[in-house]
């Protein structure tokens, strides 16, 4: 049977009455101030989904709710926040900026990044959102490829940032949120004729991060989308770990501000003050990355039953979860635990509900409502359920390309992810980067089914398995481990283990002990950076036991 996953086109009656069904059922519907009702639903219709018209109608709707508690600052209430806001966006607009402007912010997790953030959107300013992990060449180029006006940057980064042209504008965060303190009063801002748009930055594991353009959204569908399929709730408090300059903490803002929710915001991760967190505010909802899950679950202790009591949802997304993990962190924290597969350019693509990861604790999911996704073949031709093929997928929110002018594959209005997966007893699974695949002798070999088996070892915390160069069979499989806590392992074990479950062009050749892998900022493994140093690895420790062991 082909896979084309299509859920039906219920035309603009029923995508409409999906819509307020949706929006009645998560609470944003519920009846209040008539006065304050008809200037919500005036400011959502007027500026749209962008953070701007979110804020706006939130604090319109709830102006003494508390839209952020940020640990240094304590606690905002959407009021102040969009009071706030208005009067970074005056100082912007004094400094020349524009719609149609182009400004990058590289901030960590606090309010006077969600204020700048929300300035940008009611100027009509297009925003790069820059991440922290780059180095100082690295964002000397994404200046110059994005043509950046101005940066906003936290003084923390002025070791980065001091590279940068000299006639570049630029600010830290802080001088910008003091500057906007002593400005007067300002005035209501005017809807601009060109939405600013916002500009995320690609992971960069391949290479230099390239920025994929975000169109904002006008009407209301990308919201009960995600929430028709999450269950969040208005005025939920929202734990954010995730780096809200990434796609999913972005997304965290967004999803936050429509639901005039609590945001609660940690400059940095760290695993032990997550949890503490989850206690002290009892938050319904967490955004996290997947790798921030696996560290709080390493720590010694369980949760708290009243923050299990409060926890409704852990929505994850940005990376692969280790085979086997969704279970265990369930059973931990509850059935809670959503995770979204998508990709920069695509948006989302499949949503996987703790019922799904209860039977099969690795898939993706399905598509949530209005995606469409295919499992093609080289042909184009979709391919039959259960075989391998290239993951395409097309919402109202694929990117509209790389600002550099390029773009990515697509299919009848679906975009390629990179990815390769199959669908199987109803739900998707992905098999691993379609640039990952490693042929070698001959034969197809899927790295990420190799590291499921591997991760199933006790011994094994984390594993990575990657392609490299073979003199006699193109390529061959070289697998990354680190071991867990105590745990010792050789070589040999690792291939054993391999050989007792998978085929045996899936063994790996090569087996390097390491103390961790190398990850960027958002959590991602890179595992080009393995492959490009792997001669200096094996020549340090590619057999035996763990030195530590």
């Amino acid at each position: 049977m082909a896979r084309r996953a299509q859920l039906p086109r219920l035309g603009w009656v029923g995508g409409a009455l999906y819509d307020v069904v949706t929006l009645a059922r998560c609470g944003i519907l519920t009846p209040g101030s008539p006065i304050r009702m008809a200037r919500q639903v005036l400011s959502l219709t007027t500026w749209g989904l962008g953070l701007a018209g979110e804020l706006r109608q939130a604090a319109v709707r709830s102006p003494s709710t508390v839209a952020v508690v940020d640990e240094a600052q304590g606690e905002v209430t959407y009021a102040e926040l969009y009071d706030r806001s208005l009067r970074v966006a005056a100082v912007l607009h004094s400094h020349g900026l524009r719609p149609g402007s182009r400004i990058g912010l590289l901030a960590r997790n606090h309010v006077g990044a969600v204020e700048v953030m929300a300035a940008a959107s009611a100027l009509g300013v297009d925003l790069v959102l820059l991440n922290t992990g780059l180095s100082g060449p690295q964002l000397e180029h994404v200046v110059a490829d994005q043509g950046l006006a101005d940066v906003v940057y936290d003084s923390e980064f002025a070791g980065v940032v001091e590279g940068l042209p000299a006639g570049l504008s630029r600010e830290t965060s802080e001088d910008l949120a003091a500057a906007a303190l002593a400005s007067s009063t300002p005035r209501e801002p005017t809807v601009p004729e060109r939405p600013g748009r916002t500009i995320i930055l690609t992971s960069g594991t391949t290479g230099v991060p390239k920025g994929a353009t975000r169109r904002t959204p006008r009407g209301l569908s990308p919201l009960t989308t995600v929430v028709g399929r999450i269950p969040f709730r208005v005025k939920d408090r929202i734990l954010v770990i995730a780096p809200i300059f990434h796609t999913w903490g972005f997304g965290a803002l967004q999803v936050a501000l429509a639901m005039r929710s609590t945001v609660i915001l940690q400059r940095r991760f760290d695993a032990k003050a997550a949890r503490d967190a989850l206690d002290r505010y009892q938050p319904q909802v967490v955004f996290a990355i997947p790798v921030m899950l696996q560290r709080m679950m390493e720590l010694p202790g369980d949760p708290s039953e009243r923050a299990r009591r409060a926890l409704r949802v852990v929505a994850t997304s940005g990376s692969a979860f280790p085979s086997g993990f969704t279970t265990r962190f369930m059973d931990a924290y509850g059935d809670v635990l959503y995770n979204l597969y998508g990709s920069t350019e695509a948006s989302w693509v499949c949503i996987a509900t703790p019922a799904d990861l209860r039977r099969h604790p690795d898939t993706a999911g399905t598509p949530p409502h209005g995606t469409r996704v295919a499992i093609l073949g080289p042909d184009g031709r979709p391919v039959p359920e259960g075989a391998v093929g290239r993951i395409f997928a097309g919402n109202e929110l694929v990117f509209e390309g790389y600002t550099s002018g390029e773009s990515k594959e697509f299919v009848e209005g679906m975009v390629s992810t990179g990815d390769l997966g199959h669908f199987s007893d109803g739900l998707y699974f992905v098999d691993g980067r379609a640039d990952d695949m490693v042929v070698s002798g001959g034969e197809n070999v899927y790295p990420g089914e190799v590291e499921s088996t591997l991760m199933a070892h006790p011994a094994v915390r984390e594993v990575a398995v990657v392609g490299v160069p073979d003199p006699e069979f193109g390529q061959r499989l070289a697998a990354y481990i680190v071991l867990a806590s105590g745990a010792a392992l050789t070589a040999d074990d690792v291939r054993q283990h391999v050989r007792d479950t998978l085929a045996r062009h899936a063994v790996p050749r090569d087996v390097v002990f390491v103390e961790e892998l190398p990850r960027n900022i958002t959590g991602k493994v890179l595992n080009r950076h393995l492959r490009e140093n792997h001669g200096q690895h094996r020549g340090k420790r590619s057999h035996g036991a763990h030195p530590d062991a």
